[in-house]
Parts: C-alpha cells; sequence; structure tokens
C-alpha cells in the first residue's frame, strides 16, 4: 500500500460542475437533440443516451451545460443520492448532478468511477437534510480516493471494465432478441401479414381473421392480483429480495434500485400469498405504467410489492409467451387506463378488462416455439450476466483496498 496516495476527489479532476433544468413550461425546450439526464438515470450504469433531450434554445436559458465522454457523475439528491455512473457520450444534466471530468495524468476515470460505487454507502452516510436526504458538490469535492499509480489503476479499470463489457453485450445481444419476438407477433397478430388472403371480420380489436375471437385478460386468465404491501418488515441480514415496479424495466428484473432484504420466514409467509411462478406475467401498475416481465424460471428468493401485478394466463386458453408479446403491444392502452394525477396507477379492475386476441391454436403454438427458443437464449444470457455481476462485486472491495493485486487475479482467471 506504500505506493497508493490519498487525495481529495476535487484534487484529481480537472472540472466540477453541475447542471440545470429548462422550465417545464416551455414546451420549445424540450424534444430537442441534446441528450439531457436526469438523476433517476444514475444507477451504477453507463450513460449512452439520456430519456430526455433538450434543445438549443433550452440549454441556452437554463444552468445546464455540457460535459464530456467519459466524465464520472455522481448524483446528489433524492432516492439516488450517491450513485455514480459513466457518461459514454457528452451530454447536459439536471442540477442534481455533481459531473467529475477526471485529470487523466492523476487516475483513470473508471478507476473513479469504481472507488466510488464501492464506496456508496459511505457516501450516503455523509448527506444531509431533511425528509430528503441530499449531497453537495463540496462534500463530493472533500470526499477522500486512495489511488495506486496510474498503470495500475488502468489495469483494475480495465478488468473490472471487462466483466462490464460483456453484460453490456449480453443485454444488447437480449434486446435484440426480444425485438425479434415482437416484431414476428406484430406481423403475424396485429398486422395479419401471412393471413392477408383470409375472410376478415369486426371485432373490438377492430378487423380480424375470421373464426379468430377475443377475450378479456380475466376471461384467459387463471388469477389477476398484485404483490404485497410495502409495510413489510425489512431485515438487513435477510436473504430474500423484495423488489417493487422500479425493478422492472425493458422486460427483465432490475437490481440496484434500492430494493429491500426480507427474512426467508417472512419470504415464505408472501409467496403462499402470490405464489408467483415460471410463467407468470408482471406488470408494472404504479407509476411507470406498461413495464412487462415474462418469467421464464422462478423466482426461489424474490417477491414484489403491490406496485407489481401478477397475471397467471391460463394455458388451456393461450400461451404465457403469446400474452406477453400481446401485452407489449398494448402498452399504449396500458398507460392511457392508468388513474390519478399525482402518480398514475392501474387498477387490477382495469388489467383484467384488457383485450387480447386469441388466434387458432395451431398459429400459436408456431409463435410459442419460435419465441421459446428467443427466450432460452436470453435466459442463459441473463444468467452469465449474473455471474459476472457477482465475480465483479467479490472482486471489487478487494482490488479498490490493495487487498488483492491485480497480477494474482490475471494468473487466476
Amino acid at each position: 500500500m506504500e505506493e497508493w496516495k490519498v487525495y481529495k476527489i476535487g484534487d484529481i479532476c480537472s472540472n466540477v460542475c453541475s447542471g440545470g433544468t429548462p422550465t417545464s413550461t416551455h414546451s420549445e425546450y424540450y424534444d430537442g437533440d441534446i441528450p439531457w439526464l436526469n438523476t433517476k438515470e444514475i444507477c451504477f450504469n453507463r450513460i449512452h443516451k439520456t430519456e430526455r433531450n433538450i434543445t438549443e434554445e433550452g440549454l441556452n436559458n437554463s444552468s445546464a451545460k455540457w460535459i464530456p465522454e467519459n466524465t464520472v457523475i455522481v448524483a446528489m439528491y433524492g432516492a439516488t443520492a450517491g450513485k455514480t455512473a459513466i457518461a459514454k457520450i457528452p451530454l447536459t444534466t439536471n442540477q442534481a448532478c455533481c459531473n467529475l471530468t477526471i485529470n487523466s495524468e492523476i487516475a483513470d476515470y473508471r478507476f473513479v468511477y469504481y472507488y466510488l460505487l464501492n464506496k456508496y454507502s459511505v457516501i450516503c452516510s455523509l448527506a444531509n437534510g431533511g425528509a430528503q436526504q441530499n449531497l453537495n458538490a463540496q462534500i463530493i469535492k472533500d470526499f477522500k480516493i486512495n489511488l495506486p499509480p496510474t498503470l495500475e489503476q488502468t489495469r483494475i479499470a480495465s478488468f473490472l471494465s471487462s466483466l462490464d463489457d460483456k453484460i453490456e453485450i449480453n443485454k444488447r445481444i437480449n434486446d435484440n432478441l426480444e425485438q425479434q419476438a415482437q416484431a414476428l407477433f406484430k406481423s403475424w397478430f396485429v398486422d395479419f401479414e401471412p393471413f392477408k388472403d383470409q375472410p376478415f371480420e369486426e371485432s373490438e380489436l377492430g378487423m380480424i381473421p375470421k373464426g379468430w375471437k377475443c377475450s378479456k385478460l380475466k376471461e384467459v386468465s387463471t388469477k389477476i392480483t398484485d404483490g404485497v404491501h410495502n409495510t413489510v418488515k425489512d431485515d438487513p441480514n435477510g436473504k430474500c429480495l423484495l423488489l417493487s415496479c422500479k425493478n422492472i424495466k425493458g422486460g427483465k428484473i432490475t437490481y440496484g434500485n434500492d430494493e429491500r432484504k426480507i427474512s426467508e420466514d417472512t419470504f415464505n409467509k408472501l409467496r403462499k400469498r402470490t405464489n408467483i411462478s415460471k410463467g407468470d406475467i408482471l406488470l408494472s401498475s404504479v407509476g411507470t405504467l406498461g413495464e412487462l416481465v415474462l418469467l421464464n424460471e422462478d423466482l426461489p428468493n424474490i417477491e414484489f410489492q403491490r406496485s407489481v401485478a401478477i397475471i397467471k394466463p391460463n394455458s388451456n386458453i393461450l400461451t404465457s409467451h403469446f400474452l406477453y408479446f400481446s401485452l407489449i403491444n398494448q402498452k399504449k392502452q396500458i398507460i392511457n387506463s392508468g388513474h390519478g394525477a399525482v402518480q398514475q396507477c392501474l387498477f387490477l379492475s382495469d388489467i383484467a378488462e384488457l383485450t387480447t386476441i386469441i388466434p387458432p391454436k395451431e398459429e400459436m403454438d408456431r409463435f410459442t416455439k419460435y419465441s421459446i427458443s428467443l427466450m432460452n437464449k436470453i435466459v442463459n444470457l441473463q444468467h452469465e450476466s449474473r455471474r459476472l455481476a457477482q465475480l465483479r462485486d467479490l472482486l471489487l472491495p478487494k482490488l479498490m483496498s490493495g487487498e488483492l493485486k491485480i497480477n494474482d487475479v490475471e494468473k487466476n482467471l
């Protein structure tokens, strides 16, 4: 450890700044071509694109400012305070982001990112305020970082980054596989391209091939329920997780969104109520509506809060794969069914009234066979990504402290 030196974060940066938010009442400030990052998008990740863009006019009439690629970003306010990200494109941010442009002569930006990721709980403990715990730029600038020589930093950061690179590649492959299945479903069961020569008839979903049916979800499901009440007692040492609608995004269950830990005893009691199992469809029903996950495997240690609806398709009528892609194609309708001004929500009765088309069994089975082959590939890559993430998280604190030398890691892997 003799070669490691202690710095303040501010001393290893060529620039530290926050951003700004263009006035939301000026529509001309938004939907431009300038990426604009909100802190809710920061979750120990790489930022390749942002949920919203602003215009040049919005940039010029706010405190938002450009930050360069490879800037390390730390969220300062609210639920994401202390979480970090790396900007992989030039972008702008809101005022709750502390943007660190790292001086490459002193530090590798990737090493700084992983160091801050490893120190997340320590950084969070420095937050202050009332109901909402906040950080500020000075706290972050004064935060101490222990750095090995730059060559050692680069080797450590390159190793950890290689794991995240593979996780990112797997995600892109999976996104592409799911898009293929979505495109096929739309071609067959929305645009009816293979069935154009058949006679059509009117239905509540519009014109459909003659003899096909339309049914409400309540008619094709054995059960439509929701997760458990959020008053469930947490257990810091618990080995099971209680997730929310925030953990359902992009067709998969995500982690790192402040999931709660619960005991095995609590989990077993909750599981008796929800009975979540392989083949169920999860639907986010509070806040961001319409996010969907098809469970391709059982979840032995995960339960969900009431912000997640659980749909159990009746396998005698239709397959889970078919209903899952049917609901994806109805996402706009699902969102429009929401209630509430401050926070949108879906009632179970709303979900029960959603309508799906029911094609002949042979067509449904043909699609399901194709879908299963793609989903199996997706699950395998998800498992690989999970193993890589576990390896990264195991080695991270040891590499960041110098307890484990990168030479030893490279020899044994």
